[in-house]
């Protein structure tokens, strides 16, 4: 873990860094308080100072508002095309978050000793403590104020979980796993034509749902796969959740374990484009690998009569990330032809926000599952 520096009380402090993104703590750092202007806090995190806030955490979190509205004031330039549009909405998204990012919080094992400071520990023990070998906060650990209360809204939804009709139950997700929330992709992984196989793969698992939907559905013995620990640890209490321990096998390996399967299923990142955090590797695949990666590989491990599943949403290719009819030539070309493709259309709220600079787009996505041979 990196360490930052700063002058406080005639001395030079030091202090663990943490940033899900993996910026480098900032090199300047001014200690800011209830008296502090917005728009001087404004100015000079725009000029890359961050403020270490000493007073009222309620007063903290209205200063990180009020920089963010600033933030916001400046107007989007118009956009040409789509793909344009979606460039600058990401390059918004990243200053925004640079900027944003600059309100300090500092937490003494966990503890934010600030007045009017809600009780934080446990969701910054549920974020940064994945397994037994990373059992203890840091004494004195600086993070930034908005991805503090990333960890405290990520915790309370860990507790209420997301309710999945296909299970009637609850998933729980981890910090920095990607929640599913948006069920269309579930609903076609449970009206697929499902020709009884005895073994199946769910690949980069997540929070597990996907096995667990399987195994719903009848199969006795599924594979989950995926490399990310937390992803690994929040499947592994999912699937004890559900009870489903007999019946799921919860392994960290990339892509595909040893063996065969009769079906194997794979939801991959849908955006071949370049994650800026940790949780954004849920949505963004750089130049398609893992997407090519499935289907290149896919064929070796499948029984001679099983299926590989699928599932993608169109988004790439009407915001012009994927040219129309990359993905139907990958699949002919790793040697399989599709037997049946399933369409949904979202019904989440950015299909439906005229605001959205991508809305052109997202209001014309369809999900689909590709039953493969």
């Amino acid at each position: 873990m990196n360490h930052i520096n700063w002058y406080e009380k005639k001395q030079t402090q030091t202090a663990d860094w943490q940033s899900e993104a993996g910026n480098p703590p900032p090199k300047a750092v001014v200690i800011a308080d209830d008296t502090t202007k917005a728009d001087e806090a404004y100015r000079l995190a725009c000029e890359g100072t961050a403020l270490l806030y000493r007073g009222d955490f309620q007063n903290a979190k209205q200063l990180l508002q009020a920089i963010t509205r600033r933030v916001d004031r400046k107007p989007a330039k118009p956009a040409a095309t789509m793909l344009e549009a979606f460039h600058q909405h990401r390059a918004r998204q990243i200053g925004r978050a640079n900027i944003t990012n600059k309100v300090l919080i500092e937490l003494k094992y966990g503890v934010c000793d600030l007045p009017r400071a809600p009780e934080v520990k446990a969701a910054v023990q549920g974020a940064l403590i994945v397994d037994e070998k990373t059992d203890k906060l840091p004494a004195r650990l600086v993070l930034s104020l908005r991805e503090l209360l990333g960890m405290v809204g990520a915790h309370e939804w860990r507790k209420k979980g997301v309710p999945i009709a296909a299970l009637n139950a609850h998933i729980h997700a981890h910090y920095g796993v990607y929640s599913p929330v948006r069920g269309e992709y579930l609903d076609l992984i449970d009206q697929a034509q499902l020709n009884n196989p005895q073994v199946a793969w769910d690949i980069g698992t997540g929070t597990g749902v996907i096995a667990a939907i399987l195994v719903t559905r009848g199969v006795k013995n599924v594979v989950a796969t995926d490399t990310n620990p937390r992803a690994l640890a929040c499947a592994i209490e999912n699937v004890q959740r559900l009870n489903m321990q007999a019946n799921i096998q919860v392994t960290q390996v990339d892509l595909f374990p040893e063996g065969s399967a009769d079906l194997i299923v794979c939801n991959p990142p849908w955006l071949p484009a370049k994650a800026n955090a940790p949780i954004e590797h849920a949505v963004y695949d750089p130049d398609s690998q893992m997407l090519k990666g499935f289907l290149n590989g896919v064929k070796a491990h499948l029984n001679p009569e099983g299926e590989a599943w699928l599932v993608m949403s169109n988004l790439a290719e009407l915001i012009g990330l994927r040219a129309q009819g990359a993905l139907d030539i990958w699949i002919a070309d790793a040697g399989l032809k599709v037997v049946e493709k399933m369409d949904i259309t979202p019904k989440h709220a950015k299909a439906s926000d005229q605001s959205d600079p991508l809305y052109a787009a997202r209001s014309r996505e369809t999900t689909s599952l590709y039953r493969l041979k």
